[in-house]
């Protein structure tokens, strides 16, 4: 039998579909080493010309029946920065701060890179993967935390890709965990809230007097209280919410110590989307900001809890948005950098890669929270998105 008849006998007995065969067990974490040939770093995608604009709002909202029209109207933050988004630039300098970092450490792993919505698009970069003899792939998303836009899409994707391509049976895909509370993540944040603080202190603010908002991507209700596994109550906005009210409570306690005062944060929300009837996770980030001084509040830290890198969403709804709230507010204002090629960053995410390629114990992988280290396979009936409903997913037990 051939290795790619192997491989397709494989992924139709596995619990987990489109699985390297240590991984298709679906145990939780895969302790055995996992002989990868390339690391496949999955991105959003974005528009890198006025021209770009409809045609990747019309990817991003494939299936909903959006016309051209309603789509011109989200369209304006793009507008306004000529058509691009960063997005693209930052994934390609993080491939290259991936490539030195896996060449630093003697790691002969190529590095792929292919978007969700916009070129290069996943299909092409996994069939040139499987063009030149490379077929276990290591799956890197561009994400944190756990929900199905941020988790499972990525993972529908992958099986997507590999069907339609006629690469199931002959090319595999895992997933790098969630890595929310790694440290190398985490650092980049509790530097920049710290920094921050620190900064106001400087100026003469007390600390009673500033507030620190951790802001991420806002997700309808339903979808938030879906994410995760479902046999644990994770509370208000399912394992989405929790994770990161865990990241930020250790950001805020490293904080504290640092000032040696208690310094008052929140958790909050941006970028919602879709009907008005629909519900969101709120607060909502500017909403908040408009209610500080009525609190007492003199400055604020904006923290990009949610994102990975100055997408959009920062650019626009924080670095715009936000902070013109806060200065309409009469507020002090900074907002705190995301990881972007931060070289803690980096070096936790190729951390990750070695995980996975050293097959190295649960119990010994780095987490700041009690939620992790997450899972390497996920779990069934995770992150459904109530709209679609469950699709087939790689790198994760069905459904």
């Amino acid at each position: 039998m051939t290795d790619a008849e192997t491989t397709q006998v494989n992924n139709e007995s596995a619990a987990v579909p489109f699985a390297s065969p240590e991984a298709a067990g679906g145990e939780r974490w895969i302790e055995v080493p996992v002989a990868y040939d390339a690391l496949l770093l999955a991105g959003f995608g974005g528009p890198e010309g006025q021209d770009d604009v409809i045609p990747f709002l019309r990817n991003v909202t494939r299936g909903r029946g959006i016309p051209d029209e309603r789509l011109e109207e989200v369209a304006h933050h793009y507008r306004h920065f000529g058509g691009v988004s960063p997005i693209n630039a930052q994934n390609r300098a993080l491939k290259s701060a991936i490539e030195a970092e896996l060449a630093g450490r003697g790691i002969a792993l190529p590095v792929y890179w292919g978007n969700r919505n916009w070129a290069p698009m996943l299909e092409g970069t996994v069939q040139e993967a499987a063009a030149a003899g490379h077929t276990r792939l290591l799956g890197l998303a561009t994400s944190a935390y756990s929900s199905f836009s941020s988790c499972r899409q990525y993972r529908e994707d992958f099986a997507r890709v590999l069907t339609e391509t006629g690469l199931a049976g002959s090319v595999t895909i895992d997933k790098i965990r969630q890595f929310f509370d790694h440290p190398g993540f985490v650092a980049v944040f509790l530097e920049g809230v710290r920094d921050a603080v620190t900064g106001f202190i400087a100026q003469g603010v007390d600390p009673s007097a500033i507030r620190v908002l951790f802001s991420t991507h806002s997700v309808p209700m339903a979808d938030a209280e879906r994410s995760g596994p479902r046999d644990v109550d994770f509370g208000d906005g399912g394992a989405y919410g929790a994770q990161h009210r865990a990241v930020a409570e250790v950001v805020m306690a490293a904080v504290d110590a640092a000032v040696d005062a208690t310094v008052a944060w929140d958790l909050v929300y941006q970028s919602r989307s879709g009907p008005p009837t629909q519900p969101w996770l709120e607060p909502d980030v500017c909403d908040v900001i408009e209610t500080l001084p009525g609190a007492g509040v003199e400055a604020v830290a904006i923290v990009p809890l949610g994102f990975v890198s100055d997408h959009m969403e920062v650019l626009w709804d924080l670095d715009t948005e936000a902070m013109d709230a806060a200065k309409a507010a009469g507020l002090r204002a900074v907002r705190t950098p995301t990881p972007g090629i931060d070289p803690a960053y980096v070096a936790g995410l190729v951390d990750l890669v070695e995980e996975r390629l050293q097959g190295l114990p649960a119990e010994q992988r780095p987490h700041l929270t009690k939620l992790g280290p997450w899972f390497d396979i996920c779990r069934p009936s995770c992150c459904e998105n109530v709209r679609a409903g469950f699709k087939q997913a790689a790198a994760g037990i069905a459904p």
